[in-house]
């Protein structure tokens, strides 16, 4: 039988790249968010095993529904994949509504709970018991943007997140890890590529990578044996001002 995946945020970019890589490596693959056009479209790049499942990743009823028709038909999970995020515009505090910090809250915090909650359950209990969650961090987790507040906090929490699961999951075969991007080339960074506010105050365009080396990386890890893991890994791209004096 097909090992069994889980991608949020599938529809476009790193999930995108990911889902399909998975497909390709022979996971069945479910594919997560919040546009059941983009979810189709990676789909048609995937191979049959792919399922959609159109939702927003922090209604607590949608991801319960989900893990059912997930242990319904394939009876396990062996990754789940916490892709899906969202980020404001460049604010400062005083500047942000609490509607808008909520929205951050609820997708990259909460939604990353209930998915990583029903797997763990699931992996807890299943035969043979075990598998792996990988969160998509970002190097906002270690040092934030100018005016990155909601963004930068739900990162940090990511972090959090990834070790206490880690840490939690071991007497389940249960492994978790966390990769950092710095700058993929997808949707969300357009700006970047036009020019970004610097911690000095100028605006710089950054260079981007491609995120097929993310999903690359995603593969690597699950290609790891239970008793393996590596915790954290940043990945960006290598000329961004993410490690130098801002």
């Amino acid at each position: 039988m097909n090992k069994v995946a889980i991608v949020t945020g599938a529809g476009t970019g790193v999930g995108k790249a990911t889902a399909v890589k998975l497909s390709d490596a022979g996971f069945s693959v479910i594919l997560i968010g919040r546009r059941k056009d983009k979810l189709e479209e990676t789909k048609r790049v995937c191979n049959d095993q792919a399922l959609v499942f159109p939702m927003n990743v922090s209604n607590e009823v949608d991801v319960k529904k989900c893990f059912e028709m997930i242990e319904k038909n394939f009876s396990r999970i062996d990754l789940l994949f916490n892709n899906a995020g969202t980020f404001l515009s460049s604010k400062t505090i005083d500047e942000i509504n609490f509607s808008e910090w909520k929205e951050v809250i609820e997708v990259n915090i909460n939604g990353m709970f209930l998915f990583s909650k029903h797997a763990f359950s699931l992996m807890k209990n299943q035969s043979p018991m075990g598998g792996r969650i990988i969160n998509n961090g970002s190097v906002s987790s270690i040092t934030p943007r100018p005016g990155s507040i909601a963004y930068t906090a739900t990162k940090h929490a990511v972090t959090g997140m990834t070790k206490s699961l880690a840490l939690d999951g071991r007497p389940f075969k249960i492994v978790c890890s966390q990769i950092d991007i710095g700058n993929a080339d997808t949707p969300m960074t357009e700006g970047i590529k036009k020019g970004i506010i610097q911690a000095d105050g100028s605006i710089k365009k950054e260079p981007t990578f491609d995120p097929e080396h993310i999903a690359d990386a995603v593969l690597h890890l699950v290609g790891l044996p239970l008793d393996t893991n590596i915790l954290n890994m940043t990945i960006m791209a290598s000329n961004m001002p993410f490690i130098g004096r801002g």
